[in-house]
């Protein structure tokens, strides 16, 4: 997807372990995944179709 190969994901994860320390990186995982998971449960609440636009350009001629 973002093409991040293992060697990229491994240094992402030690610079997080740097920044953040071991201790608190599972707490903000998961705080993290809740987040994804109510952003997607926000995004299924989201009516499938959208109301067609109005084209407002032919009135004005």
């Amino acid at each position: 997807m973002f093409g991040l190969g293992w060697p990229e994901v491994l240094i992402c994860a030690g610079v997080f372990v740097l920044l953040f320390g071991g201790a608190r990186l599972p707490g903000l995982m998961r705080n993290m995944g809740r987040s994804v998971n109510e952003f997607k449960a926000g995004i299924k609440e989201l009516p499938s179709e959208t109301p067609p636009v109005e084209d407002k350009s032919e009135e004005a001629e």
